[in-house]
Parts: C-alpha cells; structure tokens; sequence
C-alpha cells in the first residue's frame, strides 16, 4: 500500500523550509506586525473585508511578509496563510464564483505582492500558496476580482 505524506508533514516541512532561510538572511529594521500572527482565524475575519484593503492590526497582508523576519514569525505567519488558502481553496472549488474564491485570490495575490520584496525569504511560502490554486478555477470572476484587488493594494 503507497502512503501519501499527510498535511501535518508537508507543513512541516513548510514550517522547516522558511525558518532555514530565515536563519540564513540579515537583519532588517522591518519587524512582523503582531497581528500578522495571530493564526488563520484572524487572517479569515480580515479577509471579510476584500475586495477593500484587508488590514492585520493596521499591516496590509503583503506587509506581514518582511524580509527581517525571524523563524518563529516565518513560521507563525507561512501557517495562517497555508491554513486560510487550504480552508478557502475547499470552498472555491466547490463555488468558483462565490466569496471564497474571491478571498483566496485576494491572499495569494497579497502574499506574492509582499514576497517580491524579500528577497526569496518567502519562496516556499508562495510556492504552497500557489499549490492549493491547482484544483481551483482561478479563471472565475471571483477568483480574478479578488487577485486584481490583492495585487493593487493588498
């Protein structure tokens, strides 16, 4: 019987992966806003909001990702965005037009603007990220709408 990996392992390895880069990289004045890791329940409230500006405790989602991050906030912040995307990509395969898809294309986007900072301190973050996309039809209106947004101001 083949075994697949099972969730836990495959975060774990995300967890790893970015706090290996993160103890490789400088320090940067740029501190992890602490709401920023809060976990995914408050990143799924904020997410409400969307398609206006999403804010964590005044931080916009691309501003949770910083390049002066340290392991615990690599970690903290990479699991609320994986744990938010996977919950959200359940819901948008099974509604492409509905608000969830609206919002997961608003966190990837917002993830990905914030990444294109740091610097590849964020690579594997984004890379999970944009694997929970692979069954979802990021060609609805909802999808694009939410990406349009994330992208402009998230």
């Amino acid at each position: 019987m083949h075994r697949f990996p099972s969730r836990t392992k495959s975060r774990s390895g995300l967890l790893l992966a970015l706090c290996a880069l993160a103890a490789g990289c400088g320090d940067s004045p740029r501190q992890v806003n602490a709401a920023c890791t809060e976990g995914d329940g408050a990143l799924r409230a904020a997410l409400r909001a969307a398609p206006a500006q999403v804010r964590l405790g005044g931080a916009r989602l691309s501003d949770c990702l910083t390049k002066g991050a340290d392991g615990d906030e690599l970690q903290l912040v990479g699991t609320s965005f994986v744990e938010a995307a996977s919950g959200l990509a359940v819901r948008a395969r099974r509604q492409p037009e509905g608000r969830s898809a609206l919002e997961l294309g608003y966190l990837v986007a917002a993830a990905h603007r914030g990444g294109r900072t740091t610097q590849g301190v964020h690579d594997e973050l984004l890379r999970r990220l944009d694997q929970e996309l692979i069954t979802v039809d990021t060609r609805a209106r909802a999808y694009r709408r939410g990406k349009r947004a994330g992208r402009d101001g998230g």
